[in-house]
């Protein structure tokens, strides 16, 4: 085990090691490792196995990468902590959920008769995963974490925050419980109120998601991302759900449905039900956004915002008067149209957003959880660059094995950095894969794993969406900045570093950056420090001296449907997939010969 000195006594202590294990029953697998409060390493199953979401998977190859990386072995880990947990008979949530689902008794008795099965099954899949790393599990210690303990935890221990901290987490829903209030203080979670399924605001959102056409757990930042180009007021959502005297409630007869109440097309049970085709009528199909559904979208958008502030006022709102500071996780803490609302509150002096905010978060907010509960407080997360990381020679191994034979070349620093080099491809109009440095971990390519362009070269963002991403046109993309010229740019001194914000674009910069400016005139932005990621700061350095704008446009460096890419293989398996010319891999340049 990896030995410290204290030195104050002069004998080595043994380092507090916390490994965080998600997604073992579900979906987003994923592992983080703490070591004595440092977040040293953190990873998506997806990424590895190249299946998104990762759906029944184990997070066996994350947690292998996160112990390698850190050069221990199983025996060195002092607890493995996972974000499920029994929840007790006399607790309201089993006795809710029965109550509620009272149309499928066979869910509703289960509930109170064996309402803990889903937990023994997820700790049963996590002990076989941690036979096959090695563990013996005579002497390893496996510590459940509420669900949305684990999110808060993720938000609030992760945040920095040394003030007394509102918290919220809005999920579809863990064991049991949706919804989480609760106030952090001297590193310590109170629980203020839970709501439990299936009275889910990210549930409800989950069902319109499926609706409009896409899937659940993944696609909700596509109806985020239609919604400006709908009416909200056109349809009235209210009847969806309310919340009222301090209860949410959803509204079964339409959505968050289990059973026979489901809708059913093509054999497949949605989370909605025929009377919401009733009403809205059939669902939406294919890649187009047209009229009724951009309308829906917009609706639901709308819906989402009021309900999760209302209920944000009612139960955190004195709090947030008092400190100023609010920590936020869960699945809907990635709409970032909410998160845009919440900041520009005149009362809140600070959001933070875990930046992922999902099911792969709650292997950090686990760990997290359990390293303070053990005395050991946790660093603030200041960046997600906490995956894998490739040398030169693998890279130019990479391209050796390749069955497209690569032209690369090596480009030293001389003359022509790697930033200036890539900066001038830019500006020329052409799109690149960046590849640098460790992968990120979270949904956002924030400059590890990401396709670039020039955000004022007219046509870059149609032209990534036809030809390379191919996926819907109407999507956004998203830019990365300087953080000198966040404030310009944003009119916004907040903290922005995981494109977890969206904000209102200056009138000035629209005409300067158009492609990065989404439909309402706003965008998700990373704001960048050099500190965390210099080569792509010096990059949108070189930018700024090329075109005046130092930003740069940005998207996750995948294919539609395909997880982010990890290794050098990946990046060229997806790059000779697509139209993309240009691959640069830490110092190696790719370059594709058009035909």
């Amino acid at each position: 085990m990896p030995l410290f000195t204290d030195s104050s006594e002069e004998k080595p202590t043994l380092a507090l090691t916390i490994l965080g294990l998600s997604g073992a029953l579900t979906h987003d697998p994923s592992a983080a490792l703490y070591i004595d409060g440092k977040l040293i390493a953190a990873a998506e199953e997806e990424r590895f196995v190249r299946d998104k979401h990762a759906k029944n998977r184990m997070p066996y190859e994350s947690a292998r990468f996160c112990l390698d990386f850190a050069g221990i072995q199983p025996k060195d880990v002092s607890a493995v902590a996972i974000p499920f947990a029994p929840i007790s008979l006399a607790d309201k949530a089993r006795w809710q959920y029965a109550k509620r689902y009272w149309y499928a008794p066979d869910r509703a008795l289960d509930a109170l008769f064996n309402g803990n099965r889903r937990f023994r099954r997820y700790r049963k899949r996590i002990e076989w995963c941690l036979q096959q790393l090695g563990f013996d599990l005579a002497k390893t210690e496996i510590v459940p974490v509420e669900h949305h303990l684990t999110h808060a935890s993720s938000a609030y221990h992760c945040s920095g925050f040394k003030e007394k901290t509102a918290i919220l987490g809005i999920d579809g829903k863990g064991e049991y419980a949706t919804t989480f209030f609760g106030v952090g203080e001297n590193g310590k979670i109170r629980k203020i109120k839970e709501f439990y399924d299936p009275d889910s605001l990210g549930g409800l959102y989950g069902a319109l998601t499926e609706y409009l056409g896409f899937e659940m757990l993944d696609g909700e930042y596509k109806v985020m991302g239609m919604a400006p180009y709908g009416d909200p007021n056109k349809y009235d959502f209210s009847r969806l759900a309310k919340f009222e005297n301090g209860e949410l409630i959803v509204n079964t007869d339409y959505a968050n449905v289990i059973g026979f109440r489901r809708y059913k097309e093509k054999g497949k049970g949605y989370y909605f039900s025929p009377k919401l085709i009733d009403w809205l009528g059939p669902m939406r199909h294919g890649d187009i956004a047209d009229d009724p559904y951009i309308h829906y979208a917009a609706s639901m958008q709308k819906l989402f915002e009021d309900l999760s502030l209302q209920m944000m006022d009612h139960y955190l709102g004195d709090i947030i008067k008092e400190t100023g500071r609010l920590a936020f996780a869960g699945g809907g803490a990635l709409n970032v149209k909410l998160n845009q609302k919440i900041v520009a509150r005149p009362e809140l002096k600070e959001l933070f957003v875990q930046p992922a905010s999902g099911d792969a978060g709650t292997a950090i907010g686990a760990a997290a959880y359990v390293s303070v509960a053990r005395g050991v407080p946790v660093e603030k997360m200041e960046h997600v660059y906490l995956g894998p990381e490739y040398r030169n020679e693998e890279v130019i191994a990479a391209c050796a094995r390749h069955p497209a034979k690569p032209q690369w070349e090596v480009i030293a620093d001389g003359d022509t950095t790697v930033p200036q080099r890539i900066a001038q491809i830019l500006a020329d109009g052409n799109p690149v894969a960046w590849f640098q440095g460790r992968m990120e971990f979270g949904p956002r390519a924030l400059g590890g794993r990401s396709i670039l362009g020039c955000p004022s070269a007219p046509g870059v963002a149609d032209r990534i969406n036809e030809q390379i991403k191919f996926r819907e046109r109407w999507r956004p993309f998203c830019p990365s900045m300087l953080d000198t010229v966040g404030p310009q740019m944003l009119g916004s001194k907040h903290p922005a570093p995981f494109m977890t914000f969206t904000f209102e674009v200056a009138e000035a910069w629209k005409t300067r950056v158009p492609e990065v400016v989404h439909e309402d005139g706003t965008s998700r932005a990373q704001v960048l420090e050099r500190q965390h990621n210099p080569r792509y700061y010096d990059l949108m350095k070189e930018m700024e001296k090329l075109t005046g704008n130092g930003v740069v446009l940005n998207t996750s460096l995948n294919r539609r449907g395909e997880p982010m890419i990890c290794s050098p293989t990946d990046a060229l398996n997806m790059f000779f997939g697509s139209d993309l010319r240009y691959l640069i891999m830490q110092d190696v340049l790719v370059v594709k010969t058009p035909a």
